[in-house]
């Protein structure tokens, strides 16, 4: 796998994020993608698979 810039990995991270949470601010989501990708752990997964990832942990049910 190709590494992605942490700027793009967290605009497509963000987008994805988006997808969800329509109302939220667009910046706030930014933070939110910018603090997966600090972790290690998320930052292994393409940007769009860490979000839908993410998402299935239950963090918005």
């Amino acid at each position: 796998m190709e590494e992605v810039q942490a700027s793009e990995w967290v605009a497509r991270c963000s987008a994805r994020l988006q997808q969800q949470w329509r109302t939220v601010d667009p910046a706030q989501l930014d933070e939110v993608a910018f603090e997966l990708w600090s972790d290690a752990r998320w930052r292994m997964f393409e940007p769009e698979t860490a979000a839908v990832e993410w998402l299935r942990q239950g963090v918005l049910c």
